[in-house]
């Protein structure tokens, strides 16, 4: 679940907001008054929006946004004037005051989805190995080389259908092979 923070300067503005997003269906995380809190709520999450003003208590919203932890966005709530003018950094969605809650709903739901699109495909990306794991599958690969005559390709489609059978990772498939084949 993605993370949803609002961060206001008045209590009573931030509560109305979280309020607000919770009777529209979006799960909201907490509601704080300083940048400070913000970032501490948002460091125990791996992603999420923080929604803001242009001030909070401790800091302005590009403090906030170059503190933030990776994989949380920025939806700024600010007047016309400060977003149409320029002052805003890229990277930061925004909305102008004063707000339209059909606005801000359907903004907070696109940029969820956006998340969640992001962070399905680091899921499905695949993980780096270790220069340990490495080894083991080139090992794994040479005694089945030297000790079956197979070529390397061989060997590694062995070892790849050896795992897609038996439900284990090549590096664990390739651990097997080694203890089977020393024994």
């Amino acid at each position: 679940m993605t993370g949803i923070i609002v961060a206001l300067p008045k209590p009573e503005d931030a509560k109305n907001l979280k309020n607000l997003l919770v009777r529209n269906g979006i799960s909201v995380t907490g509601a704080c008054t300083t940048g400070a809190q913000a970032i501490a709520l948002a460091d125990g999450l791996n992603d999420g929006i923080i929604i803001c003003g242009y001030k909070l208590a401790d800091m302005i919203y590009a403090q906030l946004h170059q503190d933030m932890p990776p994989g949380f966005e920025m939806l700024l709530m600010a007047s016309q004037h400060i977003i149409g003018g320029g002052m805003v950094q890229g990277g930061i969605m925004c909305l102008s005051m004063p707000l339209k809650v059909h606005d801000l709903i359907n903004t907070v739901d696109m940029m969820t989805r956006a998340i969640e699109r992001k962070r399905r495909r680091q899921k499905s990306k695949p993980k780096e190995r270790s220069t340990e794991e490495i080894r083991l599958i080139k090992d794994a690969k040479e005694v089945l080389m030297n000790r079956n005559h197979m070529t390397e390709e061989e060997a590694h489609k062995y070892i790849q259908k050896c795992s897609m059978d038996s439900g284990t990772n090549l590096v664990e498939t390739a651990q097997m092979v080694l203890t089977m084949m020393k024994g």
